[in-house]
């Protein structure tokens, strides 16, 4: 029910705002529970809908999701209205007084440098994929890129002569990100020695990274790994490719790097996002000062 009118508006901001796959596919789930919803509540008709409809989809949401996942579908929701306004297509908004649920920030979690030289320290390098893994976890933390991006990196993106990576992230938007001499050195020695025992007679592709069938890792391998290296490894945080990212951030800030430099990077589209890195920085100062100082 409603899926052209679904399918339009996912065309619409496709187009307009330069959304990313993984995004949309965010935006095409909340709307197609917001349909089922609906129908549940047999709505039939798109004039039909008002706020104690949503209301009620909210209030089901609520009990299995989190305030922020709530978040996501309001605006999912909010966005589908505009548009039907917008082509006339309804005549009222009935999400105009629904309030967003407040949402707790919470500090994401960071990796200490020994808890880092202990995950690149894990894979097993005397086998092809152990040395790719090391070049993996190398440019995950050594330029925060997100694990979208680094799994559909192509061999044109890395300029290891002159110490870059060219990364496409939110958007196609395009961002340029220094590779450090240990990053650099693990790529070089997954280009040379491993990729091509990787690939094998499997047809040649652009890929970077690839599996043992020749093909372009996926994010559920990635993540895989990533949580097997950090077991082997004995860390006990929670371990996300999206920890490598706060970690590259946190140790920056840390360093003293100028948070707009740090933005550019990450590919923040608003530094206030980046701005949580120097809370996270705070925090572990606190702690530190609370550890090691004899009046504290």
């Amino acid at each position: 029910m409603f899926q052209d009118e679904i399918n339009d508006y996912l065309h619409f901001i496709r187009v307009e705002r330069q959304l990313a796959d993984n995004t949309l596919a965010s935006y095409r789930r909340d709307l197609e529970a917001y349909a089922s919803s609906l129908k549940a509540q047999q709505v039939t008709n798109l004039q039909g809908i008002t706020r104690e409809h949503i209301t009620k989809h909210l209030q089901q949401l609520r009990q299995t999701t989190s305030a922020r996942t709530t978040s996501r579908h309001i605006s999912s929701i909010r966005g589908f209205h505009q548009f039907l306004l917008r082509e006339r297509i309804t005549e009222e908004d009935p999400t105009y007084h629904i309030e967003m649920p407040k949402v707790t920030q919470t500090l994401p979690d960071v990796l200490s440098l020994e808890e880092i030289e202990k995950l690149l320290a894990a894979p097993n390098t005397v086998k092809p994929q152990g040395v790719r893994d090391v070049a993996m976890l190398e440019l995950l933390y050594g330029t925060g890129m997100r694990v979208s991006e680094l799994i559909a990196l192509n061999m044109e993106q890395i300029h290891a002569s002159m110490g870059f990576v060219r990364i496409i992230g939110k958007g196609n938007k395009e961002r340029i990100v220094p590779l450090g001499q240990t990053a650099l050195k693990a790529y070089e020695q997954y280009i040379n020695e491993a990729r091509p025992k990787l690939l094998k007679n499997y047809p040649a592709t652009d890929a970077l990274f690839i599996n043992q069938r020749g093909k372009r890792l996926t994010r559920q391998g990635c993540w895989k790994l990533l949580k097997q290296h950090a077991q082997n490894a004995g860390l006990t945080k929670t371990m996300t490719p999206h920890v490598l990212r706060h970690s590259f951030a946190t140790h920056l800030v840390e360093n003293g790097a100028d948070l707009r430099a740090v933005q550019e990077m990450l590919g923040h589209a608003d530094i206030a996002t980046t701005q949580i890195y120097t809370h996270v920085s705070k925090v572990r100062l606190s702690e530190v000062y609370k550890q090691f100082h004899p009046r504290a």
